[in-house]
């Protein structure tokens, strides 16, 4: 049963000395693995409260603090050009494991539709992911969490496409496309970097026209750095991908990764499999006709995007 908001306060206080809660208020999205609040204090100072629902998002969320500290250190040495969660105080809970209190990180929630081509927000979320992508693999090396290298990361893509064709419910030409973007090597010559892992537009908080902090590090690995921009090739406004791009290619060093768009937009498609998974494992038949529904449209809009291509050609 999901704590309280009056609970996750009460172990606020507890986690941090002199905290003094007069207000507690559930933020709109904590997920399924944490019950999660924010807490005002009588200074008006607003805090964050997680608490892992089971031993294994208990073992997630510690990874995710060791990660915390190590990406704290990147910010203030001046290496990520945002904010991240800052673990201030611990409260154990009866059951094992650890209850997580933080300040607030300033910002508000991304807002795909309000990017723009040009210097402003995207060509700072450009710079933002670029600055992630540059840090020391260490950085989470060293928090124990996955490292993969590129042939690895491709097979375990492959992996995946193949369990989701077992379940017969993607169609046959998504998995011809698949396995042939799959089997092009060439493709998956890349350096694997510190990745986010689960960038969207909640994890995502701008203030004053700049990406003021990332939140949710649990996924975070060294991986394929066209994962972190999948969901912007995906999902933004077209005109403002460019921008996004340009800020992200200038803020890398040395980058040579001619099929990175490429990956990224194949990881959006993979996303969706991904999803159809998430659904056959927990037996879950709404989050599998979400995902078939998905799958078709994609179907569709590649094949009319074929056809555009073709007569475009031909003309």
């Amino acid at each position: 049963m999901p704590r309280s908001p009056l609970a996750l306060a009460a172990l606020a206080t507890v986690a941090v000395p002199g905290l003094d809660a007069v207000d507690v208020r559930r933020p709109l999205s904590g997920g399924s693995e944490f019950d999660v609040a924010m807490v005002i204090d009588s200074a008006a100072r607003r805090w964050v409260v997680r608490c892992p629902v089971g031993a294994a998002s208990g073992a997630a969320l510690e990874a995710e603090v060791a990660l915390l500290e190590r990406l704290g250190a990147q910010v203030d040495a001046g290496a990520l050009p945002f904010d991240v969660p800052r673990p201030e105080g611990f409260a154990h809970l009866p059951e094992g494991g650890r209850a997580c209190v933080h300040p607030l990180v300033k910002g508000r929630p991304l807002r795909l539709e309000s990017l723009r081509p040009g210097p402003g927000l995207a060509a700072s979320l450009g710079r933002a992911i670029g600055a992630l992508h540059e840090l020391p693999t260490s950085v989470v090396e060293d928090a124990g969490m996955p490292v993969y290298e590129a042939g690895a990361y491709r097979e375990r893509r492959q992996a995946e496409v193949d369990e989701a064709a077992r379940t017969g419910k993607v169609p046959a030409s998504l998995l011809r496309r698949w396995e042939a973007k799959l089997e092009d090597v060439s493709l998956w010559r890349f350096r694997p970097t510190v990745v986010h892992g689960d960038l969207t537009s909640e994890h995502v908080l701008v203030a004053d026209d700049d990406v003021s902090g990332v939140l949710d590090w649990g996924e975070a690995m060294v991986a394929d750095p066209a994962d972190d921009l999948a969901w912007l090739l995906v999902a933004a406004p077209q005109d403002a991908v460019d921008s996004i791009l340009e800020a992200y290619q200038l803020r890398r060093t040395e980058l040579i990764d001619p099929h990175l768009a490429e990956r990224a937009l194949l990881a959006g498609e993979l996303a969706l499999a991904r999803w159809l998974l998430v659904g056959v494992r927990s037996h879950d038949d709404e989050v599998v006709a979400d995902a078939v529904a998905m799958l078709l449209d994609l179907e569709e809009h590649l094949r009319m995007q074929e056809e555009q291509e073709q007569a475009a050609e031909a003309v």
